[in-house]
């Protein structure tokens, strides 16, 4: 698929239905990961990958409620790292960006797979290291859920959250958020 098209074909849906996850699956996501920059060549993400059923409901047991769409998951990748794993440069930490970047990569795998990645930050973090045994020193920066995209809108799913499952929601114009050559300030 064209990149531009794949852009815009990813969606953070919260209506799944379950896709068969497999070692080729989870090869496919961590490879687009891998192939990702990172300062020095660090690549300090890490990942887990959770599929087995048993310990899918230990980590659905770890959600915020306004999450419980997200127990229609067929896998959830923790994504975590720590400020040790990748450059700090003049007070700048890098592990978050270099992670977030594999971690778009993955996102649009999945897209490219005909699945959905909707990243969340609704989660007890102290359980989610507990379950999934990440040391503590590890920061667990987001959960993707992955499913197939469901053809009904999921009925636990708030007002607004079901508007946002019908059409995107509203995005920035680019002018709102770009500035050429200099900033200028908010709302220029």
């Amino acid at each position: 698929m064209d990149i531009t098209q794949l852009i815009k074909k990813r969606r953070a849906y919260r209506s799944l239905d379950q896709v068969e996850i497999n070692e080729e699956t989870v090869t496919a996501l961590a490879e687009s990961a891998r192939l990702s920059p990172s300062c020095f060549n660090n690549q300090p993400w890490r990942y887990v990958f959770v599929y087995s059923k048993e310990k899918l409901e230990e980590v659905f047991m770890a959600l915020s409620r306004g999450n419980n769409w997200a127990k229609r998951a067929s896998l959830i990748i923790a994504v975590f790292s720590t400020p040790d794993n990748d450059c700090r440069i003049k007070g700048r930490d890098y592990f978050l960006f270099d992670t977030g970047m594999a971690t778009a990569n993955i996102i649009l795998k999945a897209t490219d797979m005909q699945l959905v990645a909707h990243p969340i930050a609704g989660f007890d973090e102290a359980k989610i290291h507990e379950v999934l045994k990440i040391p503590e020193e590890m920061q667990v920066i987001t959960l993707l859920i992955v499913g197939r995209h469901a053809s009904a809108i999921n009925p636990e799913l708030s007002d607004k959250q079901m508007g946002w499952e019908k059409q995107r929601p509203e995005r920035l114009q680019v002018n709102e958020f770009i500035y050429r050559n200099i900033y200028e300030g908010e709302g220029h």
